[in-house]
Order: C-alpha cells, then sequence, then structure tokens
C-alpha cells in the first residue's frame, strides 16, 4: 500500500518567498550575530530619519478615514450578508481582540513609559510637575486612537471584501477594486509576502518584549535560581512557543477564545487591584485630566516630528511604536476582521476603536499616575533609575511597593505568559491562513511550521542585539506595507461608494406590492398569517407554488438566449434561480425555508393548544443576503413579478455602474449557516 502524503493547503508562490526569508534571517543572524546587530542599527536610524515624516502622515490618514467611514451613510453596511449576525458575543469579541491588540505592550510600557518620560521629556524640563503631565500625554498619544485606526483599516477591509463579497480573506483581497482577478496572479501573491513578513517581525517584536519581562519577573521573584540573560530568553520562548502551539492544534473557540477571556480577567484584576490599594482619587483625578488634554492637543501630536530639535527621541519612541503597529497590522487586523463577521462596519469602527482605547488610557492612568505618585508624592526616586536601567522591570518595582507583592508578581508573571501564548497562537493562525491563500481549514503540520518559525525569528533578534534589532524589524519592514495599507484603504472607498449606489437602485421600488396585484389575494394573506403555517406546509409551498413558478420564468428567460437554471436544496431547504449572461451578469434568486421562536402573540394564550412552538417562513435571498420578507401565501403571479422586480433592480445596477467606476465589485452567496463548502470553492 501506498503511504498517504500529508494534506497541504499551502500557496506556493506566497509561502515559499516567505519561508526563505525568515529562515535566510534566522541562519544569518546565528551565523554572525554582532555583525547582524551592527546592520540592524544602521538600517534603523537611516529608516527613521528618512522616513519618519511618511509613517506619521499615514497614520493621520488612517485616523481620519476610520473616522469618516464610522459616521458615513457606509457605516450601517453589514461585514457580511445582511441577514447574518454577530458570531462571537460582545465580551468575548472584545476580549479576542484586545488580547491580539497589545496586551503585552500595556504590560511592558504601562509603568516604564511614563516614568521614562518624566525622567527624560522630550520638551518639559525633567522631574517636574510639567513633565508628569507630558509623560502622561505621549502614553495616552502612542496608545490610543492612533494604534488602533491602524487595525481597525486593515480589519475593516479584510472583513468587508471577505465576508460581504466572497474574497480570500488575504490582504489580497483588498486590492481587488483596482486590479480584479489579478489578486490571484504575481501582485496578490507580492503582497500576502509582505503581509507574512511584517507580522512576523511584529510579532516577534512583541515576544521578545514579553521574554525580556518574563525573565525580569521571574528573577524577581527567585533572583538566586534565574538570573537575568539572553540565555533564560531564549528558554523562554521555547517553553512559552510550546504552549502556544497546544493552543493552535486546539483551535480558534478552544484554544485563542479561552486564553484571551483568561488574559482579560487577570488583565482587568490586576489593574483593579493597583487602583484600589493604589492612590484612587489621584488616579481618577488624573484619568480626566490626561483625557481632555489628549482630546485637546491631538492634531498638533499627530502631525509633530520634532524638526526643530536634534534628538533621536521620535525615532526611539513614536515611530516606533507607531511603526510597530503598521507592522502587526495585517496579524491583529486579519485576526479581528475573522472574529467580526455579521457586525456592521460603524459597530466595527467604534467597537474596535473607543472601547479598547478608553481601557488603555484608564491602564495608563492607573500603573503610570501610579508610579508617578510614588515617585513625585511618597518619595521613591529610586524608581526611575531602576527603570532606566531595565525597562522589563517596571512592573515588578511598582508592585513591590504595594501589599501582597509576592502573589500578585506572580499573578503577573502569569499574565505575561498568557499574553505571550495569545500573541503567538493568534499571529500563527493568522501567518498561516496568509500563506495558505486565505484558507482557514490548514492542517496541523502548517500551523506548527509557522508557531516554531515564529519563535526561531524572535530568539535570532534577540541574539542580534536585542531591542535594536527588534525595532529596526518591526520599522523597515512596516514600510511597504504602510503603502499597502493606503492602496487598499482607497480600495476599499471605491467599493463602498458602489455598494452605496447598488443598494440605492436594488431598493428603488416602482412596483406595487405582489400580494396586491389581485384584488383578492390579501384576503388569502391574513388566512396565511394568522394560521401560523407549519414546516410542512412551507415546505410544500416552496416546492409546488414557489419552484414551479421559477420554472416558468426560467423558461422564458430561456427562450431569449439567457442560461437559466433552477435547484431545489434538499439539505437547506431551499429553491434557487440562476439567470446568466456572458460574465458581466449572474442573477440569482433564492427562497428559503426559515424558522423562528413563535412570537409572544402565539404563544401568550392557548400555547398548549398550538401544533408548533415555531414560526415558518418562506424567506427571500439574494446574493448580498435575506431580504427579511415572506412569500408564503403568494399567488404564482405575486412570485413571478417579485422575481422580475428583483431582477430589474439588478440589471439596473449593473448597466450604470461602470459609468461611476470603472470596477464593479462582484457578489457572492455566502451564508455560513447553510455549510455549502468553502466560497472559494465556487
Amino acid at each position: 500500500m501506498k503511504s498517504k502524503l500529508p494534506r497541504s493547503t499551502i500557496l506556493l508562490p506566497v509561502f515559499i518567498p516567505a519561508a526563505v526569508i525568515m529562515l535566510l534571517l534566522v541562519i544569518g543572524t546565528a551565523m554572525n550575530p554582532e555583525s547582524a546587530g551592527e546592520l540592524f542599527s544602521s538600517v534603523l536610524n537611516f529608516t527613521t530619519e528618512t522616513f519618519g515624516w511618511f509613517y506619521m502622515l499615514v497614520v493621520s490618514i488612517f485616523l481620519m478615514f476610520i473616522i469618516v467611514l464610522a459616521f458615513s451613510s457606509y457605516g450601517s453596511i453589514k461585514l457580511g450578508p445582511d441577514h447574518g449576525e454577530a458570531e462571537y458575543k460582545f465580551l468575548e469579541w472584545f476580549a479576542m481582540l484586545f488580547s491580539a491588540g497589545y496586551g503585552i505592550a500595556l504590560l511592558f510600557y504601562g509603568v516604564a513609559e511614563p516614568v521614562i518620560h518624566f525622567a527624560s521629556p522630550p520638551l518639559s524640563s525633567p522631574q517636574t510637575i510639567e513633565a508628569a503631565k507630558e509623560a502622561m500625554q505621549i502614553a495616552y498619544f502612542h496608545w490610543g486612537f492612533h494604534i488602533w485606526a491602524i487595525y481597525a483599516v486593515v480589519g475593516v477591509s479584510l472583513a468587508y471584501f471577505s465576508f460581504r463579497h466572497g474574497l480570500p480573506l488575504s490582504m489580497r483581497s483588498t486590492l481587488y477594486p483596482l486590479i480584479g482577478d489579478k489578486i490571484y496572479g504575481p501582485i496578490g501573491h507580492t503582497v500576502d509576502v509582505f503581509a507574512i513578513v511584517g507580522t512576523m517581525f511584529g510579532i516577534a517584536t512583541s515576544l521578545g518584549l514579553s521574554v525580556s519581562q518574563i525573565n525580569a519577573g521571574l528573577h524577581y521573584l527567585l533572583p538566586d535560581l534565574i538570573p537575568i540573560s539572553t540565555t533564560v530568553q531564549v528558554i523562554a520562548i521555547i517553553v512559552v512557543t510550546a504552549a502556544a502551539l497546544m493552543s493552535v492544534l486546539a483551535g480558534m473557540d478552544k484554544g485563542v477564545k479561552r486564553l484571551s477571556i483568561l488574559n482579560m480577567v487577570l488583565a482587568t484584576g490586576l489593574m483593579l487591584f493597583v487602583f484600589i490599594v493604589g492612590p484612587t482619587i489621584f488616579i481618577l483625578n488624573a484619568f480626566m485630566e490626561n483625557t481632555g488634554s489628549y482630546l485637546g492637543n491631538i492634531v498638533e501630536r499627530t502631525f509633530s516630528l520634532q524638526a526643530y530639535e536634534n534628538s533621536d527621541w521620535i525615532g526611539n519612541w513614536t515611530l516606533f511604536i507607531f511603526a510597530w503597529t503598521i507592522a502587526w497590522a495585517p496579524f491583529v487586523g486579519l485576526f479581528i476582521a475573522k472574529i467580526s463577521r455579521g457586525r456592521t462596519i460603524r459597530e466595527f469602527v467604534l467597537g474596535v476603536m473607543l472601547v479598547p482605547t478608553l481601557f488603555t488610557f484608564f491602564w495608563f492612568s492607573v500603573f503610570g499616575d501610579t508610579a508617578l505618585h510614588m515617585i513625585m508624592v511618597d518619595g521613591y526616586t529610586s524608581l526611575i533609575d531602576e527603570v532606566q536601567n531595565n525597562q522589563a522591570i517596571a512592573l515588578f518595582k511598582l508592585l513591590e511597593n504595594l501589599p501582597f507583592t509576592e502573589f500578585v508578581s506572580s499573578l503577573t508573571v502569569l499574565l505575561i505568559i498568557t499574553f505571550f501564548v495569545t500573541s503567538s497562537d493568534s499571529g500563527s493562525l493568522v501567518i498561516d491562513s496568509l500563506a495558505a491563500g486565505g484558507r482557514s481549514d490548514t492542517p496541523w503540520w502548517q500551523r506548527t511550521f509557522w508557531v516554531v518559525t515564529e519563535g526561531a525569528v524572535a530568539a535570532a533578534l534577540l541574539l542580534a542585539g536585542g531591542l535594536t534589532a527588534l525595532q529596526t524589524a518591526a520599522i523597515v519592514s512596516a514600510l511597504p506595507f504602510a503603502i499597502i495599507m493606503l492602496i487598499s484603504m482607497f480600495g476599499m472607498w471605491r467599493a463602498l461608494r458602489i455598494e452605496g449606489h447598488r443598494n440605492k437602485s436594488l431598493y428603488k421600488d416602482n412596483h406595487l406590492p405582489p400580494h396586491l396585484l389581485k384584488p383578492s389575494a390579501w384576503r388569502d394573506r391574513i388566512d396565511y398569517i394568522t394560521n401560523q403555517p407549519t414546516r410542512d406546509q412551507v415546505l410544500n409551498y416552496i416546492k409546488e407554488v414557489v419552484m414551479t413558478s421559477m420554472i416558468e420564468v426560467s423558461e422564458k428567460f430561456a427562450e431569449t438566449g439567457w442560461t437559466t437554471d433552477v435547484n431545489y436544496d434538499e439539505i437547506n431547504n431551499r429553491v434557487v434561480l440562476e439567470l446568466q449572461r456572458g460574465n458581466d451578469v449572474e442573477f440569482w434568486y433564492e427562497v428559503r425555508l426559515s424558522e423562528y421562536d413563535a412570537p409572544d402573540y402565539y404563544t401568550e394564550e392557548g400555547a398548549d393548544t398550538l401544533p408548533q412552538q415555531h414560526d415558518h417562513r418562506a424567506e427571500v435571498y439574494l446574493r448580498r443576503g435575506g431580504q427579511t420578507y415572506d412569500l408564503y401565501g403568494y399567488h404564482s403571479e405575486a412570485i413571478i413579478n417579485d422575481i422580475i422586480d428583483q431582477f430589474e433592480k439588478y440589471l439596473y445596477f449593473v448597466n450604470i455602474s461602470p459609468n461611476i467606476l470603472p470596477w464593479r465589485m462582484q457578489e457572492h452567496d455566502d451564508d455560513i449557516t447553510l455549510e455549502q463548502g468553502s466560497v472559494f470553492d465556487k
């Protein structure tokens, strides 16, 4: 018997270049870490000095675009079919997007960044009240709306093109409005390779920060057993990567979701503990003042590059954080797109922008302002030197001055580890999907490859120069992807303009409602509605009346040269009519059995005598989703007129859309409730 080869979903033109780049980096760095470190340092300086203005400009554009999008008429468009529902509850959704977003960064910088800026502010006098205010403003700016706008641009674009138009859940799909089917060729492959490389370096940066903090925490708890060294950090990468691998193999719901919820519980618990035992009133006052100052100065800070100060501060902080976020955007954007199906664009933007940002502001007020209060009021000035010597130890030095130090510090190490694991496993799933052309049903060995590769890249960068190498990888890899993001943003705007025009044309109705076409039909309709038809009655109606009407329409169109097809789907209890001419016109009209809980006015009285406890409907579906109206009880002529009405609206859109834009978005039947196989196979 021949041995069976392992199943593969690899897209070779994407997988091979990305894998080769990663392997060359790991091998080259391992062979000569010192030379690699010097190269990383020089590249970092060149990139920040030459392209710093570009990073600040594109981030400001992303923020303005996402705000306009949320409050425009396009905000009501769903990321999926019109009838789709949100896949995850809000708290589950928020926990996953936050854990993937930058939970690691908050733990690392929550104390360290305010203290460092207080000690060495870019503009104010050091260790003054003005320096304290500036330090918190900088922290708010670095981790506020701008960060989440970057994630939101990528996430909303991917979710829109994939869930609403049936394109692969991959960065290449965001270019479809501009290049059409060429996304499946070399251009699309190149875009996904850049996305993989950027994601890999972004995650490696996060993992590098995590292990340094894990090392600092373990050394703080066990100073005689665990030293602070690169060796310990590499071992930590190996151990936690193994944990991430188990989470990845468990899948999204069993592994990633549960760990994300655990992260949020631990993180919120830690924050509330510091808030209660720390200077509570001072934290609340500072939170309000810092938020107001942030909103008042957001425009000036957005465009500030310190052009008149000869300092590398902007490159080491603002540009690094923004570039790191851009490099990480394919990962976080694709991940939050995966978990955001069924939400409207407005829900998506407001959820992604407001909730995490407010949580972040309060986090920095709790930890950052508590640290500043300890220094300025309690006289704990040695915290400045300790943080400047080792940023990773900052959080543990803060906890040292609060009750239950050892217990809370142990939980903090656990929290850092779980954040590490969720970043690694989520990132691996995303990279694996990108390397497979957008597919998510990849075999275990492909996911394993990317988990292991992530750990190897993070370890290699640590060996090659620590934070400098990590900064370089993030900033340089972000440059080409920032350009891709600009192009995809423009493409989505074009697609949304067409979407808006389509809705206007398709929902315009110049005809009488179908059930009023016959003078006596309204009496029959009342009988049908009040009798609450059973499941079998609706099924028989779909098979005998609706399908017969569709066949009649199909035969007439076939006489005029149209390609027609009428099919009954026994599994999903639906009948579908398709009309096609050439490559431009493909009309889909479907009537499906839908089942809902019986409404209250059926069940409040006489519930014991009802034949069933459900309401059954023969609902109409088009390519863009459910139309929410019930055909049951319509006569054949009324059904035929409804089909023609919908077809006429569809033709109107097809005919005029080329005059608006040179590209027309295709529609795809993409209903996850129907188990019809992957939309990519259609």
